[in-house]
Protein backbone atom coordinates (compact mmCIF):
# COMPACT_ATOMS: atom_id res chain seq x y z
CA UNK A 1 0.00 0.00 0.00
CA UNK A 2 2.87 2.41 0.72
CA UNK A 3 4.19 2.44 -2.86
CA UNK A 4 0.88 3.42 -4.51
CA UNK A 5 0.35 6.11 -1.87
CA UNK A 6 3.86 7.54 -2.38
CA UNK A 7 3.32 7.46 -6.15
CA UNK A 8 0.08 9.38 -5.79
CA UNK A 9 1.73 11.93 -3.48
CA UNK A 10 4.51 12.49 -6.03
CA UNK A 11 1.98 12.98 -8.82
CA UNK A 12 0.16 15.47 -6.65
CA UNK A 13 3.37 17.39 -5.91
CA UNK A 14 4.33 17.56 -9.59
CA UNK A 15 0.84 18.67 -10.48
CA UNK A 16 0.91 21.45 -7.89
CA UNK A 17 4.30 22.64 -9.13
CA UNK A 18 3.05 22.65 -12.70
CA UNK A 19 0.00 24.70 -11.76
CA UNK A 20 2.16 27.21 -9.85
CA UNK A 21 4.56 27.50 -12.76
CA UNK A 22 1.69 28.19 -15.12
CA UNK A 23 0.26 30.77 -12.72
CA UNK A 24 3.48 32.85 -12.69
CA UNK A 25 3.84 35.15 -15.72
CA UNK A 26 6.95 34.75 -17.83
CA UNK A 27 9.59 37.41 -17.12
CA UNK A 28 9.70 40.30 -19.58
CA UNK A 29 13.15 41.70 -20.28
CA UNK A 30 14.02 45.06 -21.85
CA UNK A 31 17.45 46.39 -22.74
CA UNK A 32 18.87 49.88 -22.48
CA UNK A 33 22.14 51.60 -23.44
CA UNK A 34 23.08 53.66 -20.38
CA UNK A 35 26.16 55.09 -22.10
CA UNK A 36 24.12 56.46 -24.98
CA UNK A 37 21.54 57.93 -22.61
CA UNK A 38 24.20 59.56 -20.42
CA UNK A 39 25.93 61.12 -23.40
CA UNK A 40 22.64 62.29 -24.90
CA UNK A 41 21.41 63.88 -21.67
CA UNK A 42 21.17 67.66 -21.96
CA UNK A 43 22.81 68.08 -18.53
CA UNK A 44 25.84 66.11 -19.72
CA UNK A 45 26.22 68.40 -22.72
CA UNK A 46 26.01 71.49 -20.49
CA UNK A 47 28.49 70.06 -17.97
CA UNK A 48 30.99 69.22 -20.69
CA UNK A 49 30.93 72.86 -21.80
CA UNK A 50 31.50 74.04 -18.21
CA UNK A 51 34.41 71.64 -17.72
CA UNK A 52 35.96 72.73 -20.99
CA UNK A 53 35.74 76.37 -19.91
CA UNK A 54 37.22 75.61 -16.47
CA UNK A 55 40.07 73.69 -18.09
CA UNK A 56 40.78 76.55 -20.50
CA UNK A 57 40.97 79.06 -17.65
CA UNK A 58 43.26 76.76 -15.67
CA UNK A 59 45.55 76.36 -18.68
CA UNK A 60 45.72 80.16 -19.02
CA UNK A 61 46.95 80.34 -15.42
CA UNK A 62 49.55 77.68 -16.13
CA UNK A 63 50.72 79.62 -19.19
CA UNK A 64 51.05 82.76 -17.07
CA UNK A 65 53.13 80.87 -14.50
CA UNK A 66 55.36 79.59 -17.27
CA UNK A 67 55.73 83.12 -18.63
CA UNK A 68 56.78 84.40 -15.22
CA UNK A 69 59.21 81.50 -14.85
CA UNK A 70 60.74 82.20 -18.27
CA UNK A 71 61.27 85.82 -17.22
CA UNK A 72 63.17 84.64 -14.14
CA UNK A 73 65.25 82.32 -16.31
CA UNK A 74 66.15 85.24 -18.58
CA UNK A 75 67.33 87.22 -15.56
CA UNK A 76 69.35 84.24 -14.41
CA UNK A 77 71.08 84.04 -17.79
CA UNK A 78 72.11 87.69 -17.52
CA UNK A 79 73.50 87.18 -14.02
CA UNK A 80 75.30 84.04 -15.15
CA UNK A 81 76.93 86.00 -17.97
CA UNK A 82 77.93 88.78 -15.55
CA UNK A 83 79.52 86.32 -13.15
CA UNK A 84 81.74 85.05 -15.94
CA UNK A 85 82.47 88.39 -17.60
CA UNK A 86 86.18 89.14 -18.15
CA UNK A 87 85.63 92.87 -17.62
CA UNK A 88 83.47 92.65 -14.48
CA UNK A 89 85.00 93.42 -11.10
CA UNK A 90 85.30 90.77 -8.43
CA UNK A 91 82.59 92.47 -6.38
CA UNK A 92 80.26 92.56 -9.40
CA UNK A 93 80.85 88.88 -10.08
CA UNK A 94 80.21 88.00 -6.44
CA UNK A 95 76.98 89.96 -6.43
CA UNK A 96 75.87 88.29 -9.66
CA UNK A 97 76.55 84.88 -8.09
CA UNK A 98 74.52 85.73 -4.97
CA UNK A 99 71.64 87.15 -6.99
CA UNK A 100 71.75 84.08 -9.25
CA UNK A 101 71.38 81.77 -6.28
CA UNK A 102 68.30 83.69 -5.15
CA UNK A 103 66.82 83.46 -8.64
CA UNK A 104 67.40 79.71 -8.77
CA UNK A 105 65.41 79.42 -5.54
CA UNK A 106 62.61 81.53 -7.02
CA UNK A 107 62.59 79.51 -10.23
CA UNK A 108 62.40 76.21 -8.35
CA UNK A 109 59.55 77.58 -6.24
CA UNK A 110 57.75 78.74 -9.38
CA UNK A 111 58.03 75.25 -10.84
CA UNK A 112 56.75 73.72 -7.60
CA UNK A 113 53.81 76.12 -7.45
CA UNK A 114 52.96 75.49 -11.09
CA UNK A 115 53.04 71.73 -10.72
CA UNK A 116 50.97 71.85 -7.53
CA UNK A 117 48.38 74.06 -9.22
CA UNK A 118 48.09 71.65 -12.14
CA UNK A 119 47.80 68.59 -9.90
CA UNK A 120 45.27 70.20 -7.55
CA UNK A 121 43.16 71.61 -10.38
CA UNK A 122 43.01 68.30 -12.22
CA UNK A 123 42.02 66.55 -8.98
CA UNK A 124 39.23 69.07 -8.37
CA UNK A 125 37.90 68.76 -11.92
CA UNK A 126 38.06 64.97 -11.80
CA UNK A 127 36.21 64.86 -8.47
CA UNK A 128 33.60 67.22 -9.84
CA UNK A 129 33.20 65.07 -12.92
CA UNK A 130 32.86 61.84 -10.97
CA UNK A 131 30.23 63.32 -8.65
CA UNK A 132 28.31 64.65 -11.64
CA UNK A 133 28.36 61.24 -13.34
CA UNK A 134 27.22 59.41 -10.21
CA UNK A 135 24.38 61.87 -9.59
CA UNK A 136 23.17 61.94 -13.18
CA UNK A 137 23.33 58.17 -13.62
CA UNK A 138 21.19 57.79 -10.51
CA UNK A 139 18.58 60.13 -12.03
CA UNK A 140 18.74 58.31 -15.36
CA UNK A 141 18.18 54.98 -13.62
CA UNK A 142 14.93 56.29 -12.13
CA UNK A 143 13.67 57.27 -15.58
CA UNK A 144 14.71 53.88 -16.96
CA UNK A 145 12.65 52.16 -14.27
CA UNK A 146 9.64 54.38 -15.06
CA UNK A 147 9.81 53.58 -18.77
CA UNK A 148 10.44 49.89 -18.11
CA UNK A 149 7.29 49.70 -15.96
CA UNK A 150 5.27 51.11 -18.85
CA UNK A 151 6.32 48.04 -20.79
CA UNK A 152 5.47 45.76 -17.84
CA UNK A 153 9.12 44.72 -17.76
CA UNK A 154 10.38 42.60 -14.89
CA UNK A 155 14.10 42.96 -15.75
CA UNK A 156 16.21 45.73 -17.33
CA UNK A 157 19.63 44.89 -18.80
CA UNK A 158 22.28 47.49 -19.68
CA UNK A 159 23.93 46.76 -23.02
CA UNK A 160 26.48 49.60 -23.01
CA UNK A 161 29.50 47.84 -21.54
CA UNK A 162 31.55 44.69 -22.24
CA UNK A 163 31.81 41.71 -19.92
CA UNK A 164 34.99 40.60 -18.18
CA UNK A 165 35.76 38.60 -21.31
CA UNK A 166 35.71 41.78 -23.36
CA UNK A 167 32.62 40.85 -25.36
CA UNK A 168 29.33 42.82 -25.40
CA UNK A 169 27.12 42.15 -22.40
CA UNK A 170 24.22 41.54 -24.80
CA UNK A 171 25.05 39.44 -27.84
CA UNK A 172 21.68 39.99 -29.45
CA UNK A 173 18.48 41.76 -28.54
CA UNK A 174 15.35 42.32 -30.57
CA UNK A 175 15.09 46.09 -31.18
CA UNK A 176 11.50 45.89 -30.05
CA UNK A 177 12.78 45.33 -26.50
CA UNK A 178 15.21 48.30 -26.56
CA UNK A 179 13.85 51.27 -24.59
CA UNK A 180 16.92 53.53 -24.98
CA UNK A 181 15.28 55.96 -27.42
CA UNK A 182 12.14 56.16 -25.31
CA UNK A 183 14.16 56.91 -22.16
CA UNK A 184 16.11 59.64 -23.97
CA UNK A 185 12.87 61.19 -25.16
CA UNK A 186 11.49 61.10 -21.62
CA UNK A 187 14.64 62.73 -20.22
CA UNK A 188 14.98 65.45 -22.83
CA UNK A 189 11.32 66.42 -23.10
CA UNK A 190 12.00 69.21 -20.59
CA UNK A 191 15.35 70.20 -22.09
CA UNK A 192 15.94 73.99 -21.82
CA UNK A 193 15.76 75.91 -25.07
CA UNK A 194 19.09 76.54 -26.73
CA UNK A 195 20.81 73.47 -25.28
CA UNK A 196 23.47 72.20 -27.73
CA UNK A 197 22.94 68.89 -29.48
CA UNK A 198 24.60 65.73 -28.16
CA UNK A 199 28.07 64.83 -29.36
CA UNK A 200 29.06 61.51 -30.93
CA UNK A 201 31.58 60.61 -28.20
CA UNK A 202 30.72 57.50 -26.24
CA UNK A 203 31.16 58.78 -22.73
CA UNK A 204 32.15 61.92 -20.90
CA UNK A 205 35.88 61.82 -20.04
CA UNK A 206 36.80 61.12 -16.43
CA UNK A 207 38.74 64.35 -16.34
CA UNK A 208 39.62 67.06 -18.81
CA UNK A 209 42.86 66.06 -20.49
CA UNK A 210 43.79 69.23 -22.34
CA UNK A 211 45.39 70.88 -19.32
CA UNK A 212 49.12 70.31 -19.06
CA UNK A 213 50.07 67.38 -16.86
CA UNK A 214 52.46 67.48 -13.86
CA UNK A 215 56.17 67.77 -14.53
CA UNK A 216 56.58 63.98 -14.68
CA UNK A 217 54.64 64.05 -17.93
CA UNK A 218 56.30 65.06 -21.21
CA UNK A 219 53.28 67.25 -21.93
CA UNK A 220 54.10 69.70 -19.18
CA UNK A 221 55.42 73.10 -20.32
CA UNK A 222 58.84 73.41 -18.76
CA UNK A 223 60.61 76.20 -16.93
CA UNK A 224 64.24 75.25 -17.36
CA UNK A 225 67.36 76.81 -15.91
CA UNK A 226 70.30 76.66 -18.32
CA UNK A 227 73.29 75.04 -16.69
CA UNK A 228 71.41 74.32 -13.52
CA UNK A 229 74.68 74.34 -11.60
CA UNK A 230 75.57 77.54 -9.75
CA UNK A 231 77.26 80.33 -11.75
CA UNK A 232 81.01 80.20 -11.71
CA UNK A 233 82.79 82.46 -9.29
Amino acid sequence: MKKPINFLLCLGAFGTAAVMAQAQPAPKIVVVDMSKIFQGHYETIAEEAKLEDATKKAQEQVDQMNKEGDALVAQYKELNDQSQSAVATADAKAKAVDDGKKLVTQINQKVTDRNKFVTDTRAVLQDRNQKFRASLLAEISKVVVTVAKRHDATLVVDESGPTLLGVPSIIYADPAYDITTEVLAEINKNKPAGTPAATDSSMMPMAPSSMSAPSSSPDMPKITVPGVSEPAK
